[in-house]
């Protein structure tokens, strides 16, 4: 399927050198901003609690961070989800507050805050009898709800990061294993270098901008390696393709073939999938938005890295047309007779 069809090859090579000093000062750039701001690690991974609160108005967000930075919160997250009366509470761990009484603090404190009183009370929660926080206001009307509440502690969180990590570093492993078994070494050392451009890159963003990083942003950076592998795998099929057609192109002008003859290919595939991403960007709410925040930068650079740096670095690597296609053995005339 296609949109369109280009019947003059596009030069994508010739200025392959050029695009390739653009990503190289670009990688630097996210590396710098990794080892001297860091990413802003979410509670996930330095331990903290979050809980979830629902008010009969809308939130008054300001208020509610005011609050906490009052109870000692320093850099206390606040963010709805759902609706205007909801809303997340991300709190770091703190010396002055012990985890397991933190939330009932907070929420007495925001209690107090909205006019109410707290008040315990037992109910029955599949099948067991669970006591629970409510905050009334003197007429009795329920002025604020505690939903849910976790705590993770920092055992858990350098568990979590440590768990990341090797997720991240095991699907490295095995794409280079996929690549070099599919194709050659020379397509997967460009490819793993082209899908690392791509993840280093979405993290320098991250620590530039001071962007939460979490678990579903962590899943966004492992489905962006996955997807960035798949485009590269299909500039490649094309290049072996036309290594079998064009026997006399050079391979310059074979890979610039390849990339041109898959244009529309990318436009329908990224289009597509760039629009169930924006609408999680949209309409997501606060717990997807970062998540889908590094699905977008992913695909723009995974585009961009499949045809200007991995396919650049298979080319400079020497790559060659009998690297995927055997040579064809002449066949002996004499049959192995002797005269």
């Amino acid at each position: 399927m296609e949109f369109f069809r280009i019947k003059k090859d596009i030069p994508f090579m010739r200025h392959a050198l050029i695009f390739n000093v653009v990503s190289a000062l670009t990688f630097v750039a996210a590396v710098f901003f990794l080892v001297t701001r860091g990413l802003h690690l979410s509670v996930e991974f330095k331990g903290g609690t979050v809980m979830e609160l629902k008010y009969p108005a809308a939130a008054n967000q300001e208020k509610i961070r005011t609050d906490l930075i009052t109870l000692g919160y320093e850099q206390p997250e606040v963010s709805s989800f759902g609706t205007a009366q909801e809303v997340m509470l991300r709190l770091p761990i703190i010396e002055s507050v012990a985890g397991s009484t933190g939330s009932q603090k907070v929420f007495a404190a925001l209690c107090k805050s909205e006019g109410g009183a707290v008040t315990r009370i037992d109910t029955v929660v599949k099948g067991q009898s669970v006591a629970k926080d409510v905050c009334h206001s003197p007429s009795g009307a329920d002025v604020l709800s505690l939903q849910k509440v976790e705590f993770v502690g920092p055992q858990v969180g350098d568990e979590l990061a440590h768990n990341g990590v090797s997720a991240l570093l095991m699907v490295v492993l095995f794409v280079v294993i996929y690549l070099a078994i599919r194709f050659e070494w020379k397509y997967a050392v460009s490819a793993i270098i082209a899908n690392l451009h791509d993840v280093v890159i979405i993290l320098g963003f991250f620590a530039f901008f001071q962007w939460e990083f979490s678990l579903a942003v962590l899943a966004g950076v492992l489905a962006v390696l996955g997807y960035s592998v798949n485009e590269s795998v299909v500039i490649f099929d094309r290049i072996r393709e036309n290594f079998r057609k064009q026997r006399k192109a050079s391979v310059e002008e074979v890979i610039d073939n390849a990339i041109t003859s898959t244009i529309s290919r990318t436009i329908i595939t990224h289009g597509c999938t760039q629009m169930m991403v924006l609408s999680m960007l949209l309409l997501g709410g606060a717990t997807l938005h970062y998540f889908a925040v590094a699905l977008t930068i992913g695909i723009l650079f995974g585009i961009y890295s499949s045809v200007f740096v991995a396919a650049a670095i298979a080319m400079w690597l020497g790559v060659k047309r009998e690297d995927l296609i055997k040579p064809i053995k002449e066949k002996d005339e004499t049959d192995g007779a002797v005269v």
